[in-house]
């Protein structure tokens, strides 16, 4: 009987607990024997008490330093020579990059690589210097036996598939990292206290912080007696982060609140009226959206890619151009103004989420992968 065993290598502990904890809990109930590689934020004994075993990654995620890329590299080499038997699960850009590469010179047994949105360096558009850099590595590496690539989206998958990055039969669509539909259940939104506007994720400029905070601004002489802004999400270190003293200078903590970190999102959510998400940052398919959608909120988010693929606009939100506050704006007054829309909305954005974003069929799909690559 062949063993079962998954290495599933990510970012950071946080992210693991928060985007795929469920797979590798589902997998070890199947049999595997899964260990966890990532950067130890402070969450090890959480990781730990789910039974699993988990390896501090010397990796910074948002870094470009050479001998800091060159040591993440190495790290995962000798780890994945210690475990060619093994399938390897990559999540991420930069934990596809180096992880892909040392896992191809190991030969490991199976490479599953998850490309949960493609970030700043393809934010733009155009596909500059580092971004063929990146694909060339990757390209380098899917080419062996026994690889899947997940993809959140289809322009992700499209992209990588014309510039020969991933084959047809190595590429897999997986909307998001799907949502726990009895968790996340249907509520309908409060009647009492102000109307309120949630958004959630890190506070970077791409994910489009500032274009709703210039929106809250315009809408201010209109809802600043009758409406909450609530900005959800922790200070980043890269470049393109919203500095704290920006944050604090912006918000007046009664109409536009900054609450950093926030571990309870369902209740935060419940207790909501819209989420807007303005992001530009190049997205796989958000979290934060499909969790919005399971809880009945209505939403505003950006014409982009990952962001659309959860809204319909129209049907159950909004889609607006990005780096537009005043079309944010004028879209967040339409909501704001009418509960009977938000409610429609919201119902059509639990039946969306009911139908594509089900935590259950995600997982499913990811056992079938673990399989697939165990037996071949």
């Amino acid at each position: 009987m062949l063993m079962k065993r998954l290495i599933i290598i990510v970012n950071e502990d946080r992210f693991f607990l928060s985007h795929r904890k469920e797979i590798a809990l589902s997998a070890k109930a199947e049999g595997w024997d899964v260990s966890v590689v990532c950067k130890d934020t402070g969450q090890r004994q959480d990781v730990e008490a789910l039974g699993f075993q988990m390896t501090d990654l010397p990796i910074n995620p948002t870094g470009v330093n050479l001998m800091e890329e060159l040591k993440t590299f190495c790290f995962l080499r000798n780890l994945y020579r210690k475990n060619r038997d093994a399938i390897v699960h990559h999540v991420g850009l930069k934990c596809i990059l180096w992880g892909g590469l040392a896992a191809k010179l190991s030969r490991v047994r199976g490479m599953v690589n998850a490309v949960s949105g493609l970030g700043a360096i393809f934010s733009d558009g155009k596909i500059g210097a580092m971004a063929k850099g990146v694909m060339a590595v990757m390209r380098l590496s899917n080419s062996r036996r026994n690889v899947k690539v997940v993809f959140q989206n289809r322009e992700d998958m499209a992209l990588f598939l014309k510039h020969g990055v991933v084959k047809e039969n190595q590429a897999t669509l997986i909307k998001g990292s799907g949502v726990d539909l009895q968790e996340f259940n249907y509520t309908p939104e409060p009647e009492d206290g102000p109307i309120k506007v949630v958004f959630s994720a890190r506070m970077i400029k791409e994910k489009g912080v500032m274009e709703l905070l210039d929106a809250a601004e315009i809408l201010r002489p209109e809802f600043g007696d009758r409406a909450q802004f609530l900005l959800c999400g922790r200070l980043a270190s890269n470049a393109d982060a919203v500095p704290r003293e920006v944050l604090e200078s912006r918000c007046d903590g009664r109409y536009l609140v900054w609450m950093g970190l926030q571990s309870d999102m369902k209740s935060i959510l419940g207790n909501s009226h819209i989420f807007a998400f303005p992001s530009y940052y190049r997205e796989g398919v958000p979290k934060s959206l499909i969790e919005a959608c399971a809880v009945g909120r209505p939403i505003v988010t950006t014409d982009s890619i990952g962001c659309r693929d959860v809204v319909f606009d129209g049907e159950n939100g909004y889609l607006v151009p990005v780096c537009d506050s005043r079309a944010l704006a004028d879209k967040l007054r339409v909501l704001l103004e009418d509960k009977a829309l938000r409610e429609r909305m919201g119902r059509a954005g639990r039946a969306k989420a009911e139908k594509e974003f089900g935590l259950e069929g995600v997982i499913q799909k990811h056992l079938e992968i673990y399989r697939s690559l165990n037996l071949a």
